[in-house]
């Protein structure tokens, strides 16, 4: 099986930024600041690659001799992605290419930037472990950007927020959180959800409020969250109590009809998820700076939330709620 699969990605129209222009009856000092600020800005114009919302793509007028620079001329952007989690990322096996909500951002992303997308799918915890070797550029696989994952990795704002949310078995006698105190939780290995229940948790404040786990709660764990349904599935029914997932990932389990599962109280936290990138990378700050402001424009110009509309059957889940 090819580990890299290739999309290509027309570069599609941007939107054009207008420059406001200084009163010409203004006064000498205004005139005199104003020429200052134009100054300004002009020296910061060329320290910076231009912005996605800049005429033409990012691609077509970056110079710089950098990482971004390297991705530039080889046209080409390595992105590493999770297909365990429909409808975020999934394999279409009738056509061979990846879907999903994840994909289009990166395909978008791409498409911004002026550059074709490979996908590559390594193991999440090779992604957040860090020091990637340049096997991939960026990670669009909905990571949550935590305090200890900032310290190996870069990451843009966030592009979509997920509720972490808890599911047991359909015929369970399990009501509420509570009443998991003392049991069992799957989750996926190295995940936010692990690291919830081991309570070394740490989201960015404005995540917001983070709920305490249920007094007594320990883990077992598979290599991706969708495991954990699997496992149930399979009829290993007594081995855990709970499964904590995204919202999606596990409603979307629901929604197949596949597992007899159902949801069980309220969201435990929400996750900010964003683009990550190597920061063990010297001359990534460019990239990360690009790539962080064509997902400000994506957000600002509606294409985010249409993606999630679509993938999420009319939610909306790329504003914090």
């Amino acid at each position: 099986m090819e580990k890299f699969r290739r999309f290509a990605v027309l570069p599609i129209a941007m939107l054009v930024l207008v420059a406001c222009q200084a009163d010409e009856g203004g006064s000498p000092a205004e005139s005199e600041a104003a020429e200052s600020q134009a100054a300004e800005s002009e020296g910061a114009a060329s320290e910076a690659p231009e912005s996605a919302a800049a005429e033409g793509p990012v691609c077509d007028s970056y110079t710089g001799d950098d990482h971004l620079g390297r991705i530039c001329e080889a046209g080409v952007i390595v992105v590493s992605t999770d297909p365990a989690y429909p409808p975020q990322s999934f394999l279409n096996e009738e056509t061979g290419e990846y879907e999903g909500f994840d994909i289009d951002t990166a395909l978008e992303i791409g498409a911004r930037l002026g550059v074709e997308v490979e996908f590559t799918d390594p193991a999440f915890d090779a992604v957040v472990a860090g020091s990637w070797a340049d096997r991939w550029d960026m990670s669009v696989g909905s990571v949550t950007v935590t305090s200890e994952r900032e310290d190996v990795l870069d990451f843009t704002q966030p592009y979509y927020f997920t509720p972490a949310q808890m599911a047991v078995l359909e015929d369970s006698e399990i009501q509420s959180l509570d009443d998991l105190a003392g049991q069992v939780v799957c989750v996926g290995e190295a995940t936010t959800y692990l690291f919830w229940i081991e309570g070394t948790l740490s989201l960015p404040e404005s995540a917001g409020e983070i709920a305490d786990p249920p007094e007594g709660l320990s883990s077992t764990t598979f290599p991706t969250d969708i495991d954990c349904a699997e496992a149930w599935r399979s009829g290993r029914t007594e081995d855990f109590q709970g499964w904590l997932t995204a919202l999606p990932t596990a409603q979307g389990a629901i929604d197949s009809g596949n597992y007899a599962i159902r949801l069980v109280g309220d969201p435990v936290f929400y996750e900010p998820l964003a683009v990550a990138f190597d920061k063990a990378v010297e001359d990534n700050d460019s990239l990360v700076e690009a790539v962080d402001a064509i997902v400000g424009e994506m957000h600002s110009d509606g294409t985010l939330t249409s993606m999630s509309e679509e993938w999420y059957e009319g939610l909306d889940y790329t504003t914090q709620e």
